[in-house]
């Protein structure tokens, strides 16, 4: 079995690394267009199943050529390269695994193309959407009727240091994405748009994270598939006290516009201007990170009140020497590429984790995580 990996950063190459261990999968194309970038993932994989590929990855008919003849591909590239690797992968009739959750409405209008093709897309397959979303999921599905699922998440500096008490872990133009998109939740029943950075709140987690604060971000595609199945149900981002009031107020001064503007003759978007500034004001004083996640889901069951919770405070991993984010994300993404790759998962079209991940699937594929380092503590309270 054939598993193309387009993206050979710090998650492509924790999704090539930890893939070779499966005996099921023959062989490994690591794909990216920079072969500094490939011979960097080739020596850590180490291992004769992985070859490099350097290859332009701009547009649809650039991903479509690279696809040609692969079985499954998983997808760690740029948002903006999302939707066009999904319809890369059903014109070469290519299985695909994308890390990325947004435009989902837009994937979703590609699910009878999907089908046609005899392939299964599988958006927003990380932690955060990915991991939360198939909990959520599952919780609901465990109760008779289900008022309120909260998905908390956030990846986090080990060391943090001031102004802004936070250390890029992934791109930083995803991140500013997600502080500047408004945010899809449920509300009542329905699903709802909020403003970025809304409802700021404290939340604790265990030692050595401690306080912390959230906000709501956008809860992707669970809002629309678990729409009917909840009354209300959030996304929440998790970073320590004092960086949300601080990221509000550039976004308030307009730092984070994407409309551009001239300066000195020379024409700038705010968002790039601020990306380059915020850059340096991103790093910690030590690369290690922290990811802390906790899914509560609550509602009847058998006409008792009932919560169900998932909690995971994930630190760098040592042994691996890869960032908790890293791990986590790149994880998930494997396995279910795995189970594709070994007709364990034989849906087609557009499937989030969320449809997939529950029931008879949830606890072996928990049971999974947690061989492979990923542990969620659960637990289930009931109020008489």
């Amino acid at each position: 079995m054939h598993i193309f990996v387009l993206g050979t950063g710090m998650i492509g190459t924790t999704v090539v690394t930890e893939m070779v261990k499966f005996p099921e999968i023959d062989r490994i194309t690591a794909v990216d267009v920079n072969q500094a970038s490939i011979d960097k993932c080739l020596a850590i994989a180490n291992n004769p199943k992985v070859i490099g590929k350097v290859a332009a990855l701009q547009t649809e008919e650039d991903i479509a050529r690279v696809l040609t003849g692969a079985d499954v591909a998983v997808a760690c590239l740029p948002h903006s390269l999302s939707l066009s690797a999904v319809k890369a992968a059903i014109s070469s009739h290519c299985h695909l695994v994308d890390l990325v959750g947004s435009q989902f409405r837009e994937k979703m209008e590609l699910d009878e193309q999907a089908k046609k093709a005899g392939v299964i897309i599988v958006p927003g397959c990380g932690v955060a959407p990915g991991i939360t979303n198939f909990l959520a999921a599952q919780g609901i599905d465990l109760l008779d009727e289900a008022d309120e699922a909260i998905m908390t998440c956030g990846g986090i500096p080990r060391h943090p240091i001031p102004p802004l008490w936070y250390q890029v872990v992934y791109r930083l133009e995803s991140l500013l994405r997600l502080y500047t998109k408004p945010a899809i939740a449920i509300q009542d029943g329905e699903i709802v748009e909020l403003a970025p950075l809304s409802n700021l709140q404290e939340i604790t987690f265990p030692e050595p994270v401690g306080l912390c604060e959230t906000v709501i971000t956008d809860a992707h595609s669970t809002a629309f598939i678990l729409k009917g199945k909840v009354k209300n149900l959030y996304e929440k981002t998790v970073r320590y006290p004092g960086h949300w009031e601080k990221m509000k107020v550039i976004g308030e001064l307009g730092f984070l516009d994407d409309i551009p503007v001239a300066v000195q003759g020379i024409s700038i978007t705010p968002r790039a201007f601020a990306e380059k500034v915020l850059a340096t004001k991103m790093k910690g004083d030590s690369h290690k990170d922290i990811t802390v996640l906790r899914v509560e889901v609550s509602g009847t069951k058998d006409g008792a009140r009932t919560k169900h919770r998932w909690e995971m405070v994930d630190l760098y991993d040592d042994e691996r020497n890869i960032t908790s984010m890293a791990k986590t994300t790149a994880l998930p993404a494997l396995l279910i590429a795995k189970l594709i790759a070994t007709k364990q998962i034989t849906e087609t079209g557009v499937v989030p984790i969320e449809s997939l991940i529950i029931r008879d699937r949830f606890q072996p594929f928990m049971a999974e995580l947690k061989r492979l380092g990923l542990d969620l503590e659960y637990t289930e309270e009931i109020f008489e």
